[in-house]
């Protein structure tokens, strides 16, 4: 007999769900989409400053709104603002100046929003679920299957969203079908906002069916204050132990100057001469180096002390911002490779030594605040990299500019880290343990 089970129900909705809310269209063309639209790079770094700072604004009043009226609301809500954010970014108006600049701000605004509000929420429909009816041991086998579909929706993603940004490839697809249509950069640059504003209604769709499960006590739900008291104490709790404080400043510091280049990492591929059809291969080979970085990332936590994990990494990051920085006409592109690399073994070595240094009781809470501290770190480095961009401007091409801007990050990740471990010498010993 066939189950019908809330369990199953939420199960499936929030793997698909995951899946379309990530799988974003315009992700291989992200920087050039926005600079095609007319906005200048550091109208564009600002935008992502403004992204980041949304969801840490969000973050936390989302999560305490959650416990109080419920998951499914604020997944629903989060899926009415990634509609939203769309239909914002389809009606910009191209070249309009500050009016375009407003259309991006609120599309911004309006996708760390949805960020913020999904967070947690979504997994939380579906694991809840399970345990109400006593299956939450089934749970990794939802997180596997929601691996390989992520994967697969990633990398359809890439491939579709570069090659319809494509005019003469979508000009010679036309051709051969039989339709005498040439496409110019101004109409297909619309054409991955429209594809995600059709996944972002089947997201609407699929929230809408999901179901907010039985809480076994409701009065257990922690009051507003309480919660905010509970974060102000893991807030100290982190800033008193050494430690705990090292694993998240020290990614932080990694994770935001790489993702500071992969906002811009499409404009890169076109300032080093690659077509935009390529854009979508690159960034799907760059997708797939998390699974290859994975066993090794494991290795190097398990082999080696924190301070030997986090220096390696950074080294690695410093190997392929250097390369980058270099403005290597094609070949260039081998360097994001290191970068990739990096950030996938930051994120597992930050969630390894977290996992391994904090109480249960404490994990949620301390792994919320890794996330708004990371949010944070991005947002900062974004602010820091469109004063560069203004200043290289100022003085010459947009492309001396971005190479210039380029050029500043590897110096950015050296002086902070050298930094970082100026502050931390006195506990070196404690950041030297095995894993």
């Amino acid at each position: 007999m066939k189950r019908n089970l809330v369990g199953d129900r939420n199960a499936q909705l929030f793997v698909r769900f995951r899946v379309l809310f990530n799988s974003r269209f315009y992700y291989p063309v992200l920087a050039i989409l926005f600079l095609d639209l007319g906005l200048s790079a550091e109208q564009y770094t600002l935008l992502n400053f403004v992204w980041a700072i949304t969801i840490v604004v969000a973050e936390v009043p989302s999560g305490v709104l959650a416990d109080r009226i419920g998951r499914r609301p604020l997944v629903i809500a989060a899926s009415a603002f990634m509609v939203a954010e769309m239909l914002v970014l389809a009606a910009a108006p191209q070249n309009g100046g500050l009016l375009l600049f407003l259309f991006c701000l609120l599309n911004r605004m309006l996708s760390g929003l949805a960020e913020a509000l999904a967070s947690g929420a979504d997994e939380s429909l579906a694991f809840d679920a399970l345990a109400a009816e006593g299956r939450q041991g089934e749970w990794p086998n939802v997180l596997a299957r929601l691996m390989r579909w992520q994967a697969t929706g990633m990398v359809v993603a890439m491939l579709v969203g570069s090659a319809v940004y494509d005019p003469a490839l979508m000009s010679r697809a036309a051709m051969l079908i039989g339709l005498p249509l040439q496409f110019d950069l101004s109409t297909t640059l619309r054409f991955p906002i429209y594809i995600n504003l059709l996944t972002a209604a089947c997201v609407l769709l699929i929230s809408l069916r999901m179901v907010e499960p039985a809480r076994p006590d409701p009065h257990s739900m922690p009051s507003t204050r309480d919660a905010i008291r509970s974060v102000a104490d893991t807030a100290r709790w982190i800033a008193g132990n050494p430690l705990v404080l090292f694993v998240i400043i020290g990614g932080l510091l990694i994770d935001s100057v790489i993702r500071v280049f992969l906002t811009f990492a499409s404009a890169y591929y076109r300032m080093i001469d690659l077509p935009e059809a390529s854009f979508g291969l690159i960034g799907a080979s760059l997708a797939g180096i998390g699974i290859l970085v994975s066993p090794l990332a494991r290795q190097l936590v398990l082999t080696g002390s924190l301070l030997r994990t986090y220096a390696l990494l950074a080294l690695v990051a410093l190997f392929g911002l250097g390369g980058v920085a270099l403005d290597v006409v094609h070949w260039g592109v081998v360097f994001t490779l290191p970068l990739a690399a990096a950030i996938a073994a930051v994120g597992f070595a930050v969630s390894h030594y977290l996992n391994l240094a904090v109480e249960s009781r404490h994990r949620a809470t301390v792994l919320s605040f890794k996330g708004l501290a990371f949010n944070l770190g991005y947002g900062f480095a974004s602010l820091l990299f469109a004063m560069a961009l203004r200043a290289y401007r100022d003085t010459g091409s947009a492309h001396e500019g971005l190479a210039g801007a380029l050029g500043l990050l590897p110096v950015w990740l050296g002086f902070t880290a050298a930094v970082l471990m100026w502050v931390f010498r006195r506990h070196r010993k404690t950041l030297l343990i095995q894993a």
